[in-house]
């Protein structure tokens, strides 16, 4: 894959991240570091270029090896950035080049940091943003050793000049006014150096006056030519790190919302996934007000196996999507609908009586009947459903509750023998009809899938009765002699 120095904007950033190899890009760090130094290179032709005005504030015999050294690698870099590059050709050693990578990068800018004259803006900018960016693009496990032993150098270099060590710095200063050298590679930091030359150009100011004959020599001191070159060195790269990051922060909420909407959208009937589903009718349950009746409605094609024998499975699909958008123009909001799996969709009506439920139920399979499903030829023909429908009553979650709560203090001391007759009983209920011991103020965590249950007794019930049809189990439930509870028949 090409790599060029186009406008690195949104799409583009999201395929280096998700789509390319490896080796491309281990390939456009190296081009990035090469950006970098060739901006190191211009400065350094720039110096030059200007000698005579900045002599007395670069050390010009230390330019022109730094110079060579920096134009040498560029040419590393260009190479591991190019066509050419050993990334491409072999696979096998794709790690040991990344590590090359990181080492010599990380060994450039820590000398650069050095002959700088140790500015903290440069040295943040390079230890935490270049390692930042290095770690989205190649092996993790190498940008961090190189972030430690980068760390290591920083510390070395700042402590050496407490022990008698001079390093090497293009850094010096001689002010045009009293010829007052300051000596950089000094125990000194770049802060301190800073003030004190700043404390010397204080005496070219006239009365606490700027003039403009002050301010061209200040725009040609020492202080200023080197709080310029920070800047150069450090601001494009953090604003290039910045919006990159920036733009990975979009990327990630786009992939995050794209994962939501997989993992909680059904991809060919765009309702609820029944993963989804099953979370919101929970919830619905659990926010439940007192006085108010829960519906569950549980629905299936007739004869899709067949359907899809026919005409083939892309009618199928069509015939699913068909009925999930009858589904959704047939219902309210506050319906929860999903797919509930194959050919079956699970609707659950909060607030909702069991008469106003079945007289939905029925609703939604006359709409589903009477559409029409046209395929190729001019072939039509209508698809018939059979529901299964269930309503817990605000009564039944009382007796559920309370059944609870005797669970609940079943370890508590109880003397009286009719009270243990009566505890015993209440724990048998509720053991056989959630087997879950729960808290008293919400459901089992089961009783989602024990009322699609008995939904789904319905709905097989509504098959054996000839489908195309609403089958209520509340009502079976009711006609059979012996039952204490509508919830779970046996």
């Amino acid at each position: 894959m090409a790599i060029s120095i186009s406008h690195l904007g949104y799409k583009k950033l999201s395929r280096v991240i998700f789509e390319w190899q490896a080796a491309d890009r281990a390939s456009l760090l190296a081009l990035f570091v090469l950006m970098e130094v060739f901006s190191h290179w211009l400065w350094c032709l720039f110096v030059w270029w200007q000698r005579d005005v900045y002599v007395s504030s670069v050390d010009m015999d230390l330019l022109y090896p730094s110079w060579i050294g920096v134009t040498l690698t560029g040419i590393f870099f260009f190479w591991m950035a190019s066509r050419w590059s050993p990334l491409r050709k072999d696979g096998h050693s794709l790690h040991k080049w990344q590590a090359v990578l990181v080492a010599v990068y990380s060994i450039y800018i820590a000398v650069v940091i050095l002959v700088m004259g140790h500015s903290s803006l440069v040295s943040g900018v390079s230890l935490v943003g270049g390692a930042m960016l290095a770690m989205m693009l190649i092996r993790r496990r190498y940008v961090w050793k190189a972030f430690l032993g980068h760390i290591v150098l920083i510390v070395v270099f700042t402590v050496f000049p407490y022990f008698g060590f001079v390093l090497p710095t293009l850094r010096q200063t001689a002010t045009n006014a009293n010829a007052f050298p300051v000596v950089t590679y000094t125990y000194m930091g770049y802060s301190a150096v800073t003030s004190v030359e700043s404390n010397i150009y204080n005496s070219i100011l006239q009365n606490s006056k700027l003039s403009w004959e002050a301010l061209s020599q200040l725009r040609f001191s020492s202080a200023f030519f080197w709080r310029a070159t920070h800047l150069y060195m450090a601001l494009p790269k953090a604003i290039f790190i910045v919006y990159t990051f920036r733009t990975l922060l979009l990327i990630l909420d786009a992939s995050k919302k794209e994962i939501l909407q997989h993992a909680n959208q059904d991809e060919l009937t765009q309702l609820q996934s029944r993963r989804y589903g099953l979370i919101q009718m929970k919830e619905a349950l659990i926010a439940i007000k007192d006085q108010q009746d829960f519906s569950v409605i549980l629905l299936d094609l007739d004869w899709f196996k067949e359907i899809n024998d026919k005409y083939g499975h892309e009618v199928g699909d069509r015939v699913l999507a068909e009925v999930a958008q009858a589904l959704l123009q047939s219902l309210d909001e506050e319906t929860i609908i999903s797919r509930y799996g194959g050919e079956e969709f699970l609707i659950v009506l909060p607030d909702t009586k069991h008469d106003s439920a079945m007289i939905i139920a029925e609703q939604i399979r006359l709409s589903i009947a009477n559409q029409v499903i046209t395929v190729e030829d001019d072939v039509t023909f209508h698809v018939t459903t059979s529901l299964g429908l269930y309503t817990l009553t605000h009564q039944e979650r009382d007796c559920i509750k309370q059944a609870q709560e005797i669970l609940a203090q079943q370890e508590a001391p109880h003397t009286a023998v009719e009270t243990k007759k009566a505890k015993s009983r209440a724990i048998k209920f509720t053991r056989d009809q959630f087997n879950h011991p729960a808290s008293t103020d919400q459901p089992p965590h089961d009783i989602c899938q024990r009322l699609i249950c008995a939904a789904d007794k319905a709905l097989y019930e509504a098959k054996g009765r000839g489908r195309n049809q609403v089958v209520s189990a509340n009502e079976m439930c009711d006609a059979k002699e012996g039952v204490t509870t509508s919830l779970y028949g046996t």
